[in-house]
């Protein structure tokens, strides 16, 4: 089933995420999200953009392969995530979000990070990641911690982005996947 994605506006963007539990219904949740993901072309997606105030998103970056390889069956789940290092060496990448329809900007995050988390069948991992892959699960992560990545963009960008926020939080602005706003 697909789920509709939370525009900017929507308080559970904005709330602390909780420590989930394997429940029958967490894999066709998981499930579902995976089919949301797929229809609205994204390569991540966080448990708040469709609602729920949990600690959980998922990847899945093969439609990003031919321009970073080492997303070539990166696809996964990730449950209770908790960032344990991140690199001094950073890089620079444009960003843009399912839930900020229309906006992309510059974000500045580390190039490789470790993190532990639960897949999909409650087996915990400890693993590196670098690249594409640490910057699309630093971006989910941050949805996690109540962050959209423009609280991570420079002062000046968010004075040039404000405008397209408010009119997504206002309901002015669509998107061509299922939605919902305030």
């Amino acid at each position: 089933m697909i789920l509709p994605i939370y525009l900017y506006g929507q308080p559970v963007l904005r709330k602390p995420t909780e420590e989930i539990e394997n429940t029958p219904e967490l894999k066709q949740f998981i499930a579902d999200m995976y089919e949301t993901l797929t229809q609205a072309e994204g390569c991540g997606l966080a448990a708040p953009q469709v609602g729920k105030p949990w600690r959980l998103f998922i990847v899945d970056g093969n439609e990003l392969a031919e321009d970073y390889p080492e997303c070539k069956d990166f696809k996964r789940t990730f449950i209770n995530p908790e960032l344990i290092e991140v690199s001094e060496d950073k890089c620079t990448y444009s960003e843009g979000c399912l839930s900020l329809p229309g906006i992309s900007e510059k974000v500045v995050r580390p190039t490789t990070i470790v993190l532990r988390y639960l897949d999909e069948d409650f087996v915990e991992h400890e693993e590196e990641f670098t690249g594409f892959q640490a910057r699309i699960i630093q971006h989910e992560y941050d949805h996690l911690e109540a962050h959209v990545f423009t609280d991570r963009i420079s002062p000046i960008r968010k004075t040039f982005v404000r405008n397209k926020l408010t009119a997504i939080a206002k309901g002015k602005v669509g998107a061509k996947y299922k939605y919902k706003r305030n």
